[in-house]
């Protein structure tokens, strides 16, 4: 009885012990903490960012209106898995990134003929990029793609992915429909 009414004790004295501390080098422990959550913060925010502007473009015809409309790609596969058809702006190609406007939006073919939204690809070209260090989003590096020649960030907002949010490959995503070809702009 004795061992429980201190262990409850030892309990309460903790319990006590919730208040702020002050810095000290025993505490400098929780800056980078911090600082991990702010980053984390940031990408939450950015993310629902790109869900708010690319929302409208689940409606293929759409993102073609407002821009879309370059066909980049066919539907890409790999047995990693699939990325689908890549459909570029142009006019947003070129030396920076912003999180509101990718590059590049994916498409996977559907059996009923239509082209589903599953991710954007931010890409630079490896010319126009005179930084040492890749582009930067969401608090990820640029991969270096040497077969296109592109910095690239591939972003699997509207689709899960298993391998990853900012994965290259999908393999949730396939190009078995392809009576899903969209069509190609003039």
């Amino acid at each position: 009885m004795r061992r429980a009414a201190q262990l409850l004790a030892g309990i309460a004295l903790l319990g006590g012990c919730r208040g702020e501390q002050t810095p000290t080098e025993s505490t400098t422990h929780i800056q980078p903490h911090a600082a991990a959550d702010e980053t984390y913060a940031d990408e939450n925010k950015d993310l629902a960012t790109l869900r708010r502007v690319t929302a409208p473009f689940h409606d293929f015809k759409t993102a073609v209106a407002a821009g879309w409309s370059v066909p980049i790609t066919e539907c890409m596969s790999d047995p990693a898995g699939g990325m689908g058809w890549h459909y570029g702006n142009p006019g947003l190609i070129d030396k920076s990134v912003r999180v509101e406007e990718p590059e590049l939006l994916l498409y996977e073919p559907e059996r009923n003929g239509r082209m589903r939204l599953v991710a954007v690809e931010y890409i630079v070209p490896l010319s126009a990029w005179t930084s040492p260090q890749p582009p930067r989003l969401f608090g990820r590096a640029f991969v270096d793609n040497q077969a296109f020649q592109i910095w690239a960030l591939h972003v699997w907002v509207w689709k899960d992915n298993p391998r990853g949010l900012y994965a290259d490959w999908n393999p949730q995503v396939t190009c078995e429909h392809p009576s899903a070809t969209p069509p190609m702009s003039h």
